[in-house]
């Protein structure tokens, strides 16, 4: 099993950052790799950024590409989202996964997912 949790969503005006940050805990973290989706108001859920735990490969949502960054810190266990020149239309509850790959269904675990807001 895995827990996450993540936290450092907020309300920011556009233009400005936030970086959001997401505890992993439990058997096997290091196994998977770790993402970041998005859901916006009557929006489906969406793939933002993934990072791999072994070779520290990345990927990112067009949307999001130059402008967010996804990192881990060397102990494996917390993954980051540095989030700059934010836009409105980045506005929605973030949550974290582990597992793999960029579409949902390759992720089992999630967080409680943390909200951010972004005003024009």
């Amino acid at each position: 099993q895995v827990q996450l949790v993540e936290s450092g969503g907020g309300l920011v005006q556009a233009g400005g950052s936030l970086r959001l940050s997401c505890a992993a805990s439990g058997r096997t973290v290091s196994s998977y790799a770790m993402g970041w989706f998005r859901q916006a108001p009557g929006k489906e859920r969406e793939f933002v950024a993934t990072i791999t735990w072994r070779t520290y490969s990345t990927y990112y949502a067009d949307s999001v590409k130059g402008r967010f960054t996804i990192s881990r810190d060397n102990a494996k266990t917390s993954v980051y989202l540095q989030m700059n020149t934010l836009k409105p239309e980045d506005t929605a509850v973030y949550y974290c996964a582990a597992g793999y790959g960029t579409s949902l269904a390759g992720y089992n675990y999630w967080g409680q997912g943390t909200q951010v807001s972004v005003s024009s």
